[in-house]
């Protein structure tokens, strides 16, 4: 397998529209932005000139890079947000990046740069931050979309996740840490795999490798090392105090979201809509991007 290229962000969009047959006329007007935020700097990218309708938020240890096939299938003007800690985003002191803290950090990157958005996705994390920034600003919030999340998340649903984050800190090439990243995502392309590495990987001066995201569980190889995300109950009522459409995505065969889930979203929220991408697992976004750009396309 070759060796890494020399990496450009915004140099591989002609791969993903040829792997998911989108037309490609030449490279789509994308730009990386920064905001200043009380935890640190947050970095995005824009897609287009005019102000976005759509914000899309990634899920931990991901990149707005995620969004990528999602974001040429749809064509529109969006925003897609690197969480705190992850992506070209500084790293916290602290190291939380629950969805709290997330979410306060969010309100500053959509109140600056998507203020008029129709509607906010978030997928995994980044859903559960996106549901405390609808109940924090919800002025902010015109429709949420939670892709394969609800605050009924638990370590026995994402075990699956969580070991694959808790592996090594550093990996001693390319080739490692894509080999990695395949085995734990049989579901997808390499050529896929091999572009999310590239976006959210980094080589250390010593040749070794290193992912770009911030998390304190990560490096201990077991999968058990993740403290228990906080501030799930509060998560919970905040579905029950939404006033704005809510739509769930469901990865149908991802095991993070199940039937009591569902259940629960709609006790709390009866108009809820829930849809079931058929052949996709937990990352949507990256099993079945067309079909997620139509689901939002529709919404909008």
């Amino acid at each position: 397998m070759p060796a890494a290229p020399a990496y450009d962000e915004f140099a591989l969009f002609h791969e993903n529209a040829e792997e998911f047959g989108i037309p490609f006329t030449g490279p789509p007007e994308v730009s990386r932005v920064t905001v200043e935020t009380p935890g640190g700097a947050v970095s995005a990218l824009e897609w287009g000139a005019a102000s976005p309708d759509l914000v899309l938020v990634h899920g931990g240890a991901q990149n707005a890079h995620t969004w990528d096939t999602v974001a040429l299938a749809l064509g529109r003007p969006l925003a897609a947000i690197d969480l705190p800690g992850h992506g070209h985003s500084a790293h916290r002191d602290d190291h939380a990046y629950w969805p709290q803290e997330n979410a306060i950090a969010l309100e500053r990157a959509v109140r600056e740069l998507a203020p008029d958005a129709r509607a906010v996705v978030g997928m995994s994390l980044g859903g559960l931050s996106v549901l405390a920034l609808a109940d924090r600003a919800p002025d902010l919030v015109r429709r949420l979309v939670l892709v394969d999340v609800t605050p009924g998340v638990n370590r026995e649903k994402s075990s699956a996740i969580a070991q694959f984050i808790d592996g090594p800190e550093y990996f001693e090439s390319f080739d490692e840490i894509l080999d990695r990243t395949v085995q734990f995502n049989p579901t997808r392309t390499v050529s896929s795999l091999r572009r999310g590495v590239l976006h959210n990987a980094i080589e250390t001066d010593d040749g070794r490798w290193r992912w770009r995201y911030d998390l304190p569980r990560r490096g201990s190889g077991d999968g058990e090392s993740g403290q228990v995300m906080p501030g799930l109950d509060e998560l919970w009522d905040a579905i029950a105090r939404l006033r704005v459409p809510l739509t769930v995505v469901r990865g149908g065969a991802s095991p993070v979201v199940d039937d009591e889930d569902i259940a629960e979203i709609l006790r709390r929220k009866p108009d809820a809509e829930v849809i079931v991408v058929d052949g996709a697992g937990h990352s949507v976004q990256g099993d079945k991007p067309l079909e997620l750009a139509e689901i939002l396309r529709q919404l909008l």
